[in-house]
């Protein structure tokens, strides 16, 4: 059976008809629409003859034996957020189950292939994302926090769990599946604008950005807007928003796509006649070094304190998550090159700004990169999203040969 990648296209049309609105992809994870998608995905896999389990984590498995007991695995997710794009997470999936056909049809490889699966990367029903790729690495560490979740309708996240045949406590269980996992690779569309803005159709991921989210409170004083000469203020508002400002200096200054984003400000007494008294602002900076993040930050916090000094004002800085940058693996992503040039003739190499199940299962220690293809307009998480079909077949055919060369590579 030689690769069909308008096959994966093919499949991608039927899966969006079957589990999609005139609104987009409804494929939530923990619904009856995701149970859906992941019995099409087992018919899909099952001409292959690759055996099916779910794990502890809900995760959905398909192993094809080799004659070595370590495994390759490809991976995505069938997961989407409400009205969501046909493309996001499914192509991995989809695209791997080509891959495994094709191997299949070649007898017994040298080394066990695995597809994934992964349970809820999105976290669009309980907020809390990477659900099963993070039982698997083994870095869920937040049990007590995930107990207490609830979606929009008061339904708790462990009941929710249950429905699907997964216990929460157990699911940390799922760790086993990536005890002989030599490699991992993973397709997804850019989500982006560059390799649409370069003319490039695929691109090898780096690693995924390390984050540090932020809550800057500003603290003046309330006074009658009409009454309050301008030179007399003390302007919460004021802080924030130099700070918004100044945010794109540090990008542009730190480089090597620094990105900084001050994502919501809520003032108060937050109205018209009044000088704004508190100013409570969302900062999120990221970047693929730990050092240069470590240098936004610290940029972010000295400017906020000469911004409060010039205002009168005072500003507290309070860290609501970080999370370092994930670094993908050199050889793989020189493999990942070669098979990127040998189908489109041009490579390019980019960081990822989103998070993906390739960063939970690199931070596991198994030797992981991703590719990307290119997104038109740079839009994902909307019905809008799309990719052209030549691309997309051109990036099923990068993976189908990156898998080859890395199955090579560990067999040798």
């Amino acid at each position: 059976m030689p690769l069909d990648p308008s096959r994966t296209v093919d499949d991608l049309k039927r899966l969006r008809d079957l589990t999609g609105t005139g609104d987009g992809a409804q494929r939530v994870a923990w619904t009856d629409t995701w149970e859906q998608a992941r019995a099409f995905l087992r018919e899909a896999v099952a001409p292959a003859g690759a055996a099916e389990t779910i794990d502890e984590a809900g995760n959905q498995w398909f192993t094809l034996p080799g004659r070595s007991d370590r495994a390759l695995i490809l991976g995505g997710h069938v997961d989407s957020v409400p009205n969501g794009g046909w493309l996001d997470g499914c192509l991995n999936v989809l695209a791997g189950v080509e891959v495994l056909r094709r191997i299949a049809e070649q007898g017994e490889p040298p080394v066990t292939v695995r597809l994934v699966s992964w349970a809820d990367e999105e976290g669009a029903r309980f907020g809390r994302s990477l659900f099963g790729s993070s039982a698997a690495a083994g870095s869920m560490r937040d049990q007590e926090e995930l107990r207490a979740l609830r979606d929009r309708d008061g339904v708790a996240l462990p009941d929710a769990l249950r429905e699907h045949g997964v216990d929460l406590d157990g699911a940390l269980a799922a760790r086993s599946q990536l005890q002989n996992a030599a490699a991992y690779l993973e397709l997804h569309i850019e989500q982006g604008p560059v390799l649409e803005s370069m003319d490039l159709p695929l691109g090898v991921v780096l690693g995924t950005f390390g984050v540090e989210r932020s809550r800057v409170t500003w603290r003046g004083q309330a006074a009658h807007a009409g009454s309050t000469p301008m030179d007399k203020r003390r302007d919460a508002l004021a802080g924030a928003a130099k700070l918004a400002l100044y945010i794109r200096e540090i990008a542009a200054e730190v480089g090597g796509g620094a990105v900084c984003t001050s994502g919501g400000v809520v003032t108060k007494p937050g109205i018209v006649t009044s000088v704004v008294e508190t100013a409570e602002q969302l900062l999120d900076q990221r970047h693929l070094d730990a050092g240069s993040l470590a240098r936004m930050l610290a940029m972010a916090q000295e400017a906020a304190q000469r911004f409060a000094a010039e205002e009168n004002i005072e500003v507290e800085w309070e860290r609501i998550w970080s999370i370092e940058p994930i670094l993908f693996d050199e050889t793989l992503i020189g493999l990942a090159e070669d098979a990127i040039r040998e189908v489109a003739g041009t490579s390019h190499k980019l960081p990822s700004g989103p998070l993906h199940d390739a960063a939970e299962v690199s931070r596991a220690g198994v030797p992981t990169v991703m590719v990307f293809v290119q997104s038109l307009r740079g839009l994902s998480h909307t019905k809008l999203e799309d990719t052209k079909e030549e691309h997309l077949r051109l990036s099923v055919e990068a993976l189908d040969r990156l898998a080859s060369k890395t199955l090579a590579w560990l067999a040798a």
